[in-house]
């Protein structure tokens, strides 16, 4: 089996995701429908810097309890995925069907720190985490608390 194939064959962990016990290609699937989220915001002003990427790779490995090589594989099936979809609906409505509002609302604050990564919030950056923060069925108040939160706590390690 190849290391793709082995990678999206392991069951989801369960405590990576509260309240969840299942795995198999729901679970693989939200994985990637996270993921091409995070892209997805790397990529909104129009620039993927280093430090987005690796803030990617760092939250995929700590979310997930993924290797470096198993985050580089999930990382190339979202933007796989993501580039060869119309927008992002499909990947919130993964996110939708699997998530409880608590687990898309930790979704938005990493989301946030994906923005925050490269020390600037664009114009477009934030017109589009509204748009996933509406796309998750979440409010404005809930979106502005994560953005505050994700701030704080990149701030806590000295980074923005």
């Amino acid at each position: 089996m190849d290391l793709l194939g082995k990678f999206f064959g392991r069951e989801v962990d369960a405590e990576n995701r509260p309240g969840k016990t299942g795995g198999g290609v729901a679970g693989h699937d939200t994985r990637i429908a996270t993921c091409a989220l995070f892209l997805e915001m790397a990529g909104a002003d129009g620039q993927f810097s280093d430090d987005e990427r690796e803030r990617i790779v760092s939250i995929l490995k700590e979310r997930f309890a993924l290797s470096d090589e198993d985050a580089a594989g999930l990382t190339r099936e979202a933007q796989r995925r993501l580039d060869g979809s119309l927008d992002i609906w499909e990947f919130t409505n993964r996110i939708n069907e699997n998530y409880s509002i608590p687990e898309k609302l930790d979704i938005l604050r990493l989301v946030w720190r994906v923005v925050f990564a490269d020390g600037a919030l664009d114009a477009h950056e934030e017109y589009v985490v509204r748009k996933v923060a509406k796309l998750l069925r979440l409010s404005h108040k809930q979106m502005i608390d994560a953005k505050l939160e994700a701030r704080r706590e990149m701030e806590g390690e000295g980074g923005g």
